[in-house]
């Protein structure tokens, strides 16, 4: 699945991102199961609130993390597309 920086992920409806005690872990929990994530990907899914672009979480999360690269984030919202706990409008 090939998705644009100009793309504007937004988490589905019915899917809740919480972070977890017993796990340590920030979890998405959606119908078919449970995602543990990284704290990158934690911050990835936070952003994903339907006003912003790939190209504008990856800009806001370089300024928190080293290496954050534009695919990396493409590549992860993708994953969260496939899985079906991502929306992206464009």
């Amino acid at each position: 699945m090939t998705i644009a920086l100009d793309a504007v992920p937004r988490i589905r409806r019915g899917v809740k991102c919480t972070y977890d005690q017993i796990r340590e872990a920030h979890v998405v929990l959606f119908p078919e199961g449970v995602l543990v994530l990284n704290e990158t990907a934690a911050s990835v899914v936070a952003l994903c609130d339907g006003v912003r672009s790939i190209g504008d979480i990856a800009v806001a999360l370089a300024d928190e993390y080293a290496g954050v690269e534009p695919g990396d984030v493409t590549s992860l919202v993708a994953r969260m597309v496939e899985r079906r706990v991502v929306d992206v409008d464009g």
